[in-house]
């Protein structure tokens, strides 16, 4: 794992985005209380690609024709859990 300071990553931005392409853990530090970690994003990685907005429309259709099941217990949410 490298720990570049922020001025470090703005000068050499990409010397550090082909480290990370290549699998090296990145930090980038920014200050004495903030860090970022650098890794690129796969199409795994995206939350609302084709196949989730997808679900999340059947999902809306559900509700409309009141497909729903409410829970308002602990119990209740660990049955539907299984747990």
């Amino acid at each position: 794992m490298l720990v570049i300071s922020s001025r470090e990553f703005r000068q050499n931005q990409k010397k550090y985005f082909e480290r990370a392409d290549k699998g090296e853990h990145i930090i980038v530090q920014r200050g004495k209380d903030k860090a970022y970690a650098l890794t690129p994003v796969s199409e795994d990685d995206m939350y609302f690609n084709a196949e989730m907005v997808d679900k999340i429309r059947q999902s809306i259709l559900e509700v409309r024709r009141g497909e729903v099941q409410k829970v308002s217990t602990s119990k209740e949410i660990s049955d539907l859990l299984g747990l």
